[in-house]
């Protein structure tokens, strides 16, 4: 008789679910007991509500991974705001300009680049998926104590209980308790930064374009929701944001028009408002015997170019893929060198692009006069470089 093993996702977010999603769903579904825990209540997603302020930039190929566990039709159907085309300039320099960034769907031969999709609709329909399963999903049901045995690791929960796992994923979030309960460090480079985050009504359409304008204190987001709003991540100066939340709706709006440059004219606050601290994170290790993290609880990345939820997304699926292959091959899936091919697939990549983000950010708020005129220069030999732009494009994507 073959083994059945436990599997502990530790983690209700978009990328957890997603990593139980894969593997309750998957060929060897049958010999994986799988428990999703998490200490925040489960959330609830209504199309009767507003958007909700926490949404991420989906690309194509993610959109294709939801369709691949039957999550993304009723998703697409539901409320996203797909992007067709994407704009990114200088502040120095103008939209139409030689050096700014253009990208259109058509180019790639795809219908859009990617969507704008609330977080709570994603996990609302991975849940739809998990219910269905014979995942067994635990809310509201804080871990008290992570502690490792000579085989597997054992979860004393809040509730008295205690879980049994031969294998913890960690998709917990950037201050990952389950990072912290194992010692695995992790680097931090603070960008001394803060996100803005609100919603806009545009007084020009938005035409289904993501918009980007780099300032000397950081990069404005503009991402076009369904309803004919915006959704912006205004990344500033920390004392800019506080002055952001503080200021009423008309000065808000206002505030937001001047450091859009007016490209979608006057814009009106038309949503909550939020703000967060800034920081590029990057854990030591991805996995340890019988553990393994992905997401935040592995990587934190700037938001400028919206690959965090895509990152994070991949890695689940990655892990899945493993664990699949090794179960099939008559592993242990928390052996360590099931869950190293698992790391070194995704840890070198998500390193490059926590660096290259991190690098572009700090490019673009120097005030050196000659970096300025690299920039241009460079964006310019970009846009005409072909072969080299559309690799580019499409590995952010995640298509061909």
């Amino acid at each position: 008789m073959s083994r059945c093993y436990n599997i502990v996702v530790v983690g209700g977010g978009v990328t957890g679910l997603m990593a139980a999603t894969l593997l309750a769903k998957g060929p060897q579904r049958d010999a994986l007991n799988i428990t999703l825990v998490d200490a925040a209540p489960r959330p609830v997603f209504s199309p009767d509500d507003d958007v909700a302020l926490r949404v991420s930039a989906i690309a194509t190929g993610t959109a294709e991974m939801f369709a691949s566990v039957g999550a993304w039709e009723y998703t697409a159907a539901t409320r996203v705001g797909p992007y067709t085309g994407m704009r990114i300039w200088d502040e120095s320099d103008t939209p139409e300009s030689a050096a700014a960034l253009r990208f259109n769907a058509d180019e790639f031969a795809i219908q859009q680049l990617g969507f704008i999709v609330e977080n709570v609709l994603l996990q609302d329909v991975l849940l739809y998926q998990l219910d269905r399963s014979n995942a067994t999903l635990r809310f509201e049901c804080p871990i008290r104590r992570l502690r490792r045995t000579a085989r597997h690791y054992e979860l004393d929960l809040e509730s008295g209980e205690t879980l049994t796992a031969d294998l913890v994923v960690g998709a917990d979030g950037a201050r990952s308790f389950v990072r912290s309960a194992v010692g695995i460090e992790a680097n931090e480079w603070p960008y001394e930064q803060t996100a803005f985050v609100t919603h806009l009504r545009p007084e020009k359409p938005h035409g289904q374009t993501a918009l980007q304008r780099f300032l000397r204190n950081g990069p404005l987001g503009i991402l076009p929701l369904q309803d004919g709003r915006v959704s912006i991540v205004w990344s500033t100066r920390p004392e800019q944001a506080e002055a952001a939340m503080a200021a009423d709706d008309a000065a808000t709006g206002h505030m937001l028009s001047e450091a859009s440059d007016y490209v979608l004219g006057s814009l009106e606050l038309a949503g909550p408002k939020g703000a967060f601290p800034l920081c590029a994170r990057h854990a030591t290790n991805y996995v340890l015997p019988n553990l393994a993290l992905i997401g935040d609880a592995a990587h934190a990345i700037h938001p400028l170019a919206g690959q965090g939820a895509n990152l994070g997304l991949q890695d689940a699926a990655e892990l899945a893929a493993q664990i699949t292959g090794a179960v099939g091959q008559g592993l242990h899936p928390g052996d360590r060198p099931v869950l190293r091919r698992y790391e070194r697939a995704r840890k070198g990549a998500n390193a490059t692009m926590l660096h290259f983000m991190t690098g572009l950010n700090r490019l673009f708020t120097t005030d050196s006069a000659v970096l300025g005129e690299l920039r241009t220069a460079g964006m310019r030999a970009f846009n005409r470089s072909g072969p080299i732009r559309e690799h580019a494009v499409k590995v952010a994507l995640g298509v061909g």
